[in-house]
């Protein structure tokens, strides 16, 4: 599906043609025509895996194309091939890229942040003075209005992305990258950002926008591109469409919306009650945390990260321990500090970081299955491992839970974001915990994958499991959860009737202020 759209070459700042990329018998880009204009914000969507990754490391120098043509257009508006595999001509050829996850030296102040790099390294000093000036005509032209002397450190999330995009402006960008931008951010910083870039690109900045939001993607974007499997597949104007259509365009099916139907909860299965944790390195933990969790509803978690998310996640999955309060589990007192007596008592993990705490790189499949169950009969015998039953248990979660890959032998770290996190569902749901812990479970994830992890919740909400979904979509949040409270700075709010709050109260919440009226369920 493409829509054609009337340019003169003049206006483009950027044309791709027939991009082709491999990796063994993997065609991640497969002949790719990409047209960007002067002023334009550009969506680029698509499932994990369809290659929008491999796309913009070919176009920021970290990849070399194996085949095709980039053009990008220099100060004067001319074309001129960009050299590929070096970051350093895509900077000098004024392509910028804000990542995900921040690259910034938070011992540094905001405005050395900026600069570093920008000087010769045999300069015995830096032109401060020239910086501050050029700092301050950007930030009053484009609002993106920061501390230059604030040490990175204690600044906020929104701020410190302010402090990336400035980076990029500096080194006179004119072709901006955005990867998941509105990740981390509360709300309001979104709309803060978004009219941001709509004044960024008045001025002439080409930006590419990459996210799985289809909401913000419609409302920020000019014109969509959709990758699927490594090919364009899609080139629409933004004011056309609507996100079930893009979302259909991604994943070649409809995607039928997610319904949580309302559910009478049962017995208590968590409590907290005046709980407090000790944090480390001056980072927030928790401070006298109330909350209950019973059978059949799921209790949200907002906030920013790093307002005490951890420290409530490792509590519960314990592997950490509270020094004062109470803390039961099933009517019991917790044993905090075991990972293992927690799993044993019923408590199923889903952890916020998929590839560091979810598996073990090393294993296969069928191992990595066995992770939190190798204790179990069925699976030993006179302490000798059961191959046999081990990978018959693999081939079931395998068919289950829909995890594309070969086989129980499969090397597990070769297998996509959304499938991983399908294997660590299938290892945690196939136990039928009585409390699961779904820290931040579809993080990163395309819509297919997102509507798949969602699905599998409700149902153990419904089997009779109660769940404590963690998240930073308040979209994920509002959609799955019976009740939703914020975290921030370590401490955890009332938890409110979904039906009661909005994204903005949420929103205001997360940023510290206080939401008067708020319908709370102190139970």
């Amino acid at each position: 599906m493409n829509e054609s759209v009337n340019r003169k070459p003049e206006d483009l700042v950027l044309r791709l043609r027939g991009i082709t990329k491999q990796f063994g018998d993997l065609v991640a880009n497969d002949a790719i025509d990409l047209d960007l204009a002067r002023g334009e914000i550009l969506a680029l969507l698509g499932e994990n895996g369809a290659g929008k990754t491999t796309l913009m490391n070919i176009l920021f120098g970290h990849y070399v194309a194996d085949a095709g043509e980039a053009h990008v257009a220099d100060a004067s508006g001319t074309l001129a091939p960009l050299r590929g595999g070096s970051p350093n001509a895509s900077l000098l050829a004024g392509i910028g890229m804000v990542h995900q996850h921040f690259t910034l030296a938070e011992n540094l102040s905001a405005l050395d942040n900026i600069i570093l790099g920008t000087d010769s390294l045999f300069r015995p000093w830096q032109r401060q003075r020239d910086a501050r000036r050029k700092l301050a005509a950007l930030m009053d032209r484009s609002g993106l209005l920061v501390d230059l002397d604030a040490t990175v450190a204690t600044l906020s999330v929104g701020e410190r992305q302010r402090i990336e995009i400035l980076k990029a402006l500096y080194r006179d960008a004119r072709i901006l990258i955005l990867d998941e931008p509105t990740a981390v951010l509360t709300p309001q910083e979104s709309e803060s950002l978004f009219a941001t870039l709509r004044r960024l690109a008045s001025d002439g900045l080409s930006v590419v926008f990459i996210s799985h939001k289809l909401a913000e993607v419609l409302a920020i974007s000019d014109r969509v591109t959709v990758l699927r499997g490594g090919q364009v597949v899609a080139n629409v104007a933004a004011a056309g469409t609507d996100g079930p259509r893009l979302a259909e365009i991604m994943v070649g099916r409809p995607i039928p919306p997610t319904v949580r139907q309302p559910m009478a909860p049962g017995e208590a299965v968590l409590e907290l009650a005046e709980v407090h944790v000790p944090g480390e390195h001056n980072r927030p933990a928790l401070t006298d945390a109330n909350l209950k969790v019973r059978r059949h509803e799921i209790i949200g978690i907002a906030g920013v990260s790093g307002n005490g998310q951890a420290a409530l996640s490792n509590l519960i999955c314990g592997l950490a321990a509270h020094d004062h309060g109470r803390f039961e589990i099933f009517g019991r007192t917790a044993v905090v500090g075991s990972p293992g007596r927690m799993i044993a008592a019923g408590v199923g993990r889903i952890p916020e970081d998929r590839l560091h705490d979810g598996i073990v790189n090393g294993m296969v499949v069928w191992e990595n299955l066995l992770l939190e169950d190798y204790n179990r009969a069925k699976f030993v015998r006179a302490g000798f491992l059961r191959h046999g039953a081990a990978r018959a248990n693999a081939r079931q979660v395998i068919e289950a839970f829909d995890v594309r890959c070969p086989g129980p032998e499969a090397a597990t770290h070769l297998l996509s974001g959304g499938n991983i996190q399908k294997l660590i569902l299938g290892r945690v749901l196939n136990r039928e915990p009585g409390l699961i812990l779904a820290n931040q479970p579809t993080r990163g994830l395309d819509i297919g994958a997102v509507t798949y992890v969602h699905s599998r919740l409700l149902e153990a909400r419904g089997a009779g499991a109660g769940v404590i979904l963690i998240s930073e979509d308040l979209d994920e949040l509002l959609t799955l959860s019976d009740r939703i409270a914020v975290l921030y700075r370590g401490r955890l709010s009332p938890a409110m009737a979904t039906e009661d709050v909005t994204i903005r109260r949420l929103g205001l919440m997360m940023a510290g202020q206080t939401s008067e009226g708020a319908a709370a369920d102190a139970a």
